[in-house]
């Protein structure tokens, strides 16, 4: 098993890894929308915290020698299933025409303030 740690997405806030990488598959913990450049912690819309948050999870699986493009699976957790219209927008506009297999989950309040949480799967190589 590889760990992968990048400055390019939030550092990791408890016991857990950015993401691990076996066999071939990187295994994404979940981000939120935190800009690691900005330590403010700005909340935004749906549309950018999602922006926000799959750039996370992409920095992550450039570091771990993948990408979006090579994404299995995801799971999105959000605040309140009413925001999915606007999350789905911007999932779209950022992952063009590649398309995961994908979970959504409401859950009650993130982090923050914060309304989503995506962890992700992906092949590396």
């Amino acid at each position: 098993m590889q760990v992968i740690e990048t400055r390019d997405a939030p550092t990791a806030a408890g016991h857990y890894s950015q993401a691990i990488v076996h066999n071939g598959v990187v295994y994404v913990a979940g981000q939120l929308p935190i800009d690691p450049k900005d330590k403010n912690r700005p909340v935004g819309s749906i549309e950018e915290q999602t922006e926000r948050t799959l750039r996370n999870v992409e920095a992550i699986l450039v570091a771990a020698g993948s990408g979006l493009d090579r994404v299995l699976q995801m799971t999105i957790f959000i605040s309140d299933i009413e925001l999915w219209g606007g999350v789905n927008t911007a999932y779209a506009r950022v992952m063009g025409s590649h398309k995961p297999a994908r979970a959504v989950v409401p859950v009650n309040d993130l982090h923050y303030g914060y309304q989503i949480e995506i962890q992700a799967i992906a092949a590396t190589g």
